[in-house]
């Protein structure tokens, strides 16, 4: 009967996020941990993706952006639960979220090459991108590109052409 158990389980995927500024030795700390706890746990990685720096759709412990690593692998209940735990506890990581894929896989079935599970190293952050201001994540602050168009064309004219109310005619109660 054991062995039945082990010709068939379940494939999970999980996806986490790491905080925007997460060094790439923090990143490889994340990976290492996930496969020891996959291999510990009588796990196996099938497929590991990472899909770089993204912005997200709400901010995440004060982060508008993230590191996505997305992976699937092939356990139990045990193997998930103590993933998560491990995610749980990592600061690098925002957010976690696992899905059961599959329930009935047969392990002997799946051809899994050995580059689709080595997790990569993600991008370090780039020097030159300057840090967002609360004026630039609530609006309030211009880009430099209309800046610079404003430079360009001498600052503020009174021409406002560009104006959506430039047909409008003024009165003499406006001057």
């Amino acid at each position: 009967m054991a062995a039945e158990q082990q010709a068939h389980t379940r494939e999970y995927e999980t996806i986490y996020i790491l905080r925007p500024d997460v060094t790439v030795e923090g990143a490889r700390k994340v990976a290492a941990r996930v496969e020891e706890v996959t291999q510990r746990e009588n796990g196996r990685l099938t497929l590991v993706e990472s899909w770089g720096r993204r912005t997200l759709s709400y901010p995440l412990k004060k982060c508008r952006r993230g590191v996505y690593v997305y992976f699937k692998y092939l356990g139990g209940g045990v193997v998930v639960s103590e993933i998560e735990r491990n995610l749980r506890m990592l600061d690098e990581v925002l957010k976690y979220q696992t899905v059961l894929v599959r329930r009935d896989v047969e392990v002997e079935a799946l051809t899994i090459s050995e580059e689709d599970t080595k997790f990569t190293d993600i991008e370090p952050l780039p020097a030159d991108e300057p840090p967002e201001t609360r004026e630039a994540i609530l609006g309030l602050e211009f880009s430099r590109t209309v800046r610079r168009e404003e430079e360009d064309r001498g600052g503020d004219d009174d021409d406002d052409s560009d104006s959506p109310f430039a047909d409008v005619k003024k009165t003499e109660d406006d001057e």
